[in-house]
């Protein structure tokens, strides 16, 4: 190969390498090659484009971003209409449907149907000509749509040039762009923390950023496509008689389309298809707002034709709104488990979903600033599937003179203690702890749990009667129940009762570290309860610590040492321990060992396999006796790992990171 071709040939090498990649990955939806890999292909070509302007073309996959910023957006003719589709609401207009059809047709034989999601996003048609893209517009009224070719070209689902080389001089293609609900997400989260206004669903945010007159702004958000049939197609190409064979090729050429296209016969099958993909809709990555029977034959769908804009084969089959205007009429704040207040919105009733709404949910104070909502407000409401209902945007012109705003609350409604909210959080907490109902059955339900005091039978239901009947207000009153008053609960009888009481007395003897955890003090989990309770071996140590001393143990910053510090300032929670203590809760006092009885102090163990005459969590133990850290996970700060039979993924990344592995007679040894 000469020096004066290699640049040339490199580069169309890499393009057809690349092309392929996003093939696989967009269409075929099985990437070949990690994302470093592409990443390297398309930094050399980049490279050597730059080294070589003259190679550079307008279908290199380097070209899809880097254009300037549009002034405004020229008008596009479609020489062949963009139909909308007439909308069928429930079964029985569906039905209608296809009946006409058949009396149209004069035939009582089942149609062919293709049936596919309908994508809540924006129709585009997209136009090549020779394999190359060269156009793309908006639908728009239907006969004149929006030029978005800058934009369209950010979107890498979409070739710049066809695959092959059997392509029509002139083809167009129309789909759907949309966006991702993971991506949706995404761009909402970054807006909050950007302070800027968020997008209301993700159809918006396909829309808004598809008509960015700057299309870098276009890229990073992501978009996707999918293809749903042919425009106008140059006679040189020959074209399949179905429409699924139509999108086959469509997929054939380098264009996605959607993995859930399928062919059914019949009425029944596009409801069954429909009812399917209902049920589906929350687990999709993508929203979806109904879904579109077409006539597979294209000469049936010729012969039936078209009534003003819409064809007369094919129709929008919608699932129930989502979406609903209603009144906010008032907020409540409702208090969780963890203390943090959650303004919750009661509407007017409305039908939504499905289901009717009375309640949704505002998230927090932060929410209800960026949404601008005030009571007496006509919002839009969304529910989908069994997520909770949430304001999703007001309606300002709607707006009564009267209406109220909504406050941020001083006190917990609940228990009237004082709420903070503190620094770069977005909640507000009751400060009241265990003093607080609302708090107090979800503390109560860890206090028992496995991890913490091990109470066996005392489960979430038992926990929700005590407390309904006032049999227990506080972590202390488990330790005052009676085998008489449990045994007359309905389906306890003496025996459940009995089993119950000897599981609440062998509670008593607990370990320290077990203790602290059980308090459910917040950020205060099982390590770093163990860390605390190994620095001031003694309740009292703990309750007296400044805050600068808590901050000095392991593992423990300004934020857990602050809670720590508030739980322990509260005199009802520091009497809870007290009482807890003077009912019989106990522990083994915690050893003073010497730097020389901890040898593995400063040292990170991972434990993995099976360990033969050992089990992990008793290797844990003997390892942190020994004054190590045990991990969850191998990492470049792990010092050791040690493995047992059937080691599996940890062992294998110890080993790629040359992390030492020993076997059981290490722990052994030890």
């Amino acid at each position: 190969m000469s020096k004066a071709t290699f640049p040339e040939e490199r580069v169309n090498q890499l393009r057809a390498l690349i092309n392929d990649y996003n093939y696989q990955y967009y269409v075929l939806d099985e990437p070949s090659v990690p994302d470093s890999e592409y990443d390297r292909l398309l930094r050399e070509l980049q490279a050597l484009e730059k080294a070589h302007p003259d190679l550079i073309s307008s279908d290199s996959p380097t070209q899809r971003v880097g254009a300037k910023p549009d002034t405004g957006f020229a008008e596009v003719v479609h020489q062949l209409p963009m139909l909308s589709l007439d909308n069928a609401m429930n079964e029985l207009e569906f039905k209608e449907f296809d009946k006409r059809i058949k009396n149209r047709l004069n035939d009582d034989t089942d149609i062919e149907y293709v049936c596919e999601p309908k994508l809540d996003g924006l129709a585009v048609s997209i136009l090549y000509e020779n394999g190359v893209l060269v156009q793309a517009a908006t639908r728009g009224d239907g006969s004149v749509g929006e030029n978005i070719t800058q934009n369209i070209r950010t979107i890498k689902s979409i070739p710049l040039k066809l695959r092959g080389n059997n392509w029509p001089q002139r083809f167009e293609v129309r789909g759907e762009v949309f966006m991702l609900k993971s991506t949706f997400d995404k761009l909402n989260q970054q807006a909050r923390a950007a302070g800027a206004k968020t997008f209301v669903n993700p159809r918006n945010a396909a829309a808004g950023s598809l008509r960015q007159l700057d299309p870098n702004i276009t890229a990073q958000r992501s978009l996707s496509f999918y293809a749903y049939s042919m425009g106008l197609v140059s006679e040189d190409f020959e074209l399949a008689d179905t429409h699924f064979q139509r999108l086959i090729q469509i997929k054939q050429l380098g264009l996605p389309i959607c993995d859930e296209v399928q062919v059914v016969k019949g009425m029944q099958g596009c409801l069954s298809y429909y009812h399917s993909i209902l049920e589906r809709r929350e687990q999709l990555p993508y929203e979806i707002d109904g879904v579109v029977e077409k006539v597979n034959s294209i000469d049936i769908q010729e012969q039936l034709g078209f009534v003003a804009r819409a064809p007369r084969w094919a129709v929008a089959l919608k699932f129930p709104a989502q979406e609903e205007l209603t009144v906010l009429q008032g907020v409540d704040f409702q208090v969780g488990r963890t203390g943090a207040l959650t303004p919750v919105a009661r509407l007017r009733p409305i039908f939504v979903g499905g289901v009717t709404v009375s309640n949704a949910t505002l998230h927090n104070m932060d929410e209800i600033e960026r949404l601008g909502v005030k009571i007496g407000d006509t919002v839009i409401i969304r529910r989908a599937g069994d997520v909770i209902p949430q304001v999703v945007s007001v309606i300002p012109d709607k707006r009564p003179i009267d209406a109220q705003t909504i406050d941020t609350p001083t006190n917990c409604p609940v228990c009237n203690s004082v709420v903070e909210r503190e620094q770069g959080e977005a909640v507000i907490r009751c400060t009241g702890g265990l003093i607080c109902s609302a708090q107090r059955n979800e503390a109560i339900k860890h206090f028992a749990s496995r991890k913490a005091m091990n109470i066996d039978g005392l489960g979430d239901k038992l926990v929700d009667i005590f407390s309904q009947l006032g049999m227990i207000n506080s972590l202390s009153d488990l330790y005052r129940l009676q085998h008489q008053e449990i045994a007359q609960l309905e389906r306890m009888g003496d025996k459940s009762a009995e089993n119950l009481v000897n599981a609440i007395e062998k509670s008593k003897a607990t370990t320290f570290p077990k203790f602290l955890y059980a308090l459910g003090i917040r950020e205060v989990g099982e390590v770093t309860a163990k860390n605390i309770a190994n620095h001031f071996f003694t309740i009292d140590a703990i309750i007296n610590a400044t805050k600068q001393e808590l901050e000095s143990v392991e593992d423990v910053g300004p934020v857990v040492a602050h809670h720590v510090r508030s739980f322990f300032d509260n005199e009802l929670n520091s009497n809870q321990v007290k009482e807890l203590m003077e009912l019989g809760v106990h522990w083994p006092e915690i050893e003073h060992k010497s730097e020389t009885e901890l040898p593995l102090k400063g040292k990170t163990f991972v434990v993995t396999g099976t360990l033969e005459g050992i089990s992990r969590s008793e290797a844990k133990a003997k390892l942190e006796s020994l004054g190590a850290k045990v991990a969850g996970s191998v990492s470049k700060k792990t010092t050791a790992l040690i493995a047992g039979a059937n080691a599996g993924s940890k062992l294998k990344k110890a080993e790629e990171l040359g992390i030492q592995v020993l076997g059981i007679e290490y722990l052994l040894s030890l």
